[in-house]
């Protein structure tokens, strides 16, 4: 079945080939167009099919991922000669890759397919997606409804297509049979991934590590903390997770919490039920996966109040000696201590270590001695600053990270690249070496001086 899906595939991409940019630049923007024009559509099949996150948040994603990723793309070369380099000759030429295999997760089903897709299409690549089979219906209807769309410009027949009964055979076999995979999942499907003996793109543990400098505004910071750590019910791989404030600024930072609808849970035995209930065998309960702060009270049995957006829990202690600081990909957030910069710095690190090494940090500073030392000291790809993590890690209209749905993690999560996934990984390039005239060639004394 999967090498039938192969071999269209294979045919599509070479008449595709022949595209010229503006062409493919057309199909582009209205594989992003249709996710937008259809948000609320696909985003009450997602919630109805898989039974997380937010209608609302996922209206926003549907959106805001589209239009942010064409924002980013529409003016890109990627077919024939994209760069002419005066000072080193070098003349790129744009090729495409062929067959992109994508496994897309259950917790992005709609902008993950139409990422990847964008980015495959970029390149003049086509693409296969593997979904995730708790959300195949609303994955293969954003596939469907992209193809009718982009068949009236004239696209291939089967440049885009989706294994509509998903299996993890299947998605072996199409790891097995594309000429490079692009993975968004759980640690296991990306390990799949590079172990397929294909060019891989994968992504590694989220675990964000939040420090909240001396000297800042808690009520904003805490503000934008909230606002990325309850977006879509906390599901996003980037989305805060343990919030690390000054002793002395500790009370001010709770304040600005609650004024922002967290609730701080005291007692000892409630926060025994939700650690039980949140992690069970050391390992992210599945069942609070993108669950609200209510649907989090009743499976643990404590008793949120109403209208909390976010559940706050102290810790006594970091890394392997408190779970509390692992990944909890729903809206709860673990409340740290520090009594010096450093301090934070080592906390932050420690956490990462025990999960989310390569992955994202935030920190919410007016210093910026401390956020380059941040940058410096943390084994993370990107360092969002002042800003909510969720919505921003994976690109934004006001920063300069690559818009994407897949944030590689580096050597510290096992990951094949440090950045935001893009197009440009999805092309092959050929470089032109001219000669260049009048070079002044020093002497080896010196070369060789320092």
């Amino acid at each position: 079945m999967v090498a039938g899906l192969i071999e269209k595939a294979r045919i599509a991409q070479k008449e595709f080939e022949g595209f010229n940019q503006e062409q493919v630049d057309l199909i582009v923007r209205e594989i992003g167009k249709t996710v937008y024009d259809n948000a609320e559509y696909l985003a009450k099949m997602a919630v109805e099919e898989t039974r997380m996150g937010v209608y609302e948040h996922k209206i926003a994603k549907n959106k805001g991922k589209s239009k942010v990723i064409w924002n980013d793309l529409k003016d890109k070369k990627s077919v024939g000669v994209i760069s002419k380099d005066s000072v080193t000759n070098i003349i790129e030429i744009a090729k495409p890759i062929g067959v992109v295999g994508a496994v897309t997760p259950t917790t992005n089903p709609i902008v993950t397919p139409m990422c990847n897709a964008m980015f495959a299409v970029k390149g003049r690549n086509s693409i296969v997606v593997a979904p995730h089979p708790r959300a195949k219906k609303c994955s293969a209807e954003t596939v469907r409804l992209i193809n009718e769309r982009i068949e009236k410009l004239g696209a291939p027949k089967n440049l885009i297509q989706i294994i509509e009964e998903p299996s993890i055979e299947k998605t072996n076999d199409l790891m097995k049979m594309a000429d490079v995979v692009v993975a968004t999942g759980g640690m296991a499907m990306v390990k799949s991934a590079y172990s397929s003996g294909k060019p891989a793109y994968g992504v590694g543990a989220g675990n964000v590590q939040v420090i909240v400098d001396r000297e800042v505004d808690f009520i904003e910071a805490t503000r934008k903390i909230v606002e990325g750590r309850t977006f879509d019910n906390g599901i996003i791989c980037s989305g805060e997770q343990t919030v690390i404030s000054h002793k002395e600024d500790y009370e001010n930072v709770v304040k600005g919490f609650k004024a922002n609808g967290g609730y701080l849970v005291t007692d000892k035995e409630d926060i025994e039920k939700l650690k039980t209930t949140i992690f069970v065998d050391g390992h992210m309960n599945k069942d609070i996966v993108g669950q609200s702060t209510q649907r989090i009270g009743e499976l643990s049995g404590v008793n949120i109040p109403q209208g909390t957006k976010v559940i706050l829990l102290e810790a006594d202690n970091f890394g392997e000696g408190e779970i509390l600081c692992k990944e909890k990909m729903c809206p709860v957030l673990t409340l740290l201590k520090y009594q010096s910069f450093e301090e934070a710095l080592l906390i932050a690190k420690t956490n990462l270590n025990m999960e989310g090494n390569g992955h994202t940090a935030s920190i919410h500073s007016n210093n910026l001695d401390n956020i380059v030392k941040a940058g410096k000291e943390l084994s993370v790809s990107r360092l969002v600053v002042n800003a909510p993590s969720a919505t921003t890690a994976g690109g934004s209209l006001f920063n300069g990270f690559a818009p994407t749905t897949t944030l590689g993690c580096g050597t510290w999560g096992n990951n094949s690249i440090s950045e935001n996934f893009t197009y440009k990984h999805l092309l092959n390039i050929s470089r032109i070496g001219m000669l260049r005239e009048n070079v002044s060639v020093r002497e080896d004394e010196q070369i060789w001086s320092i």
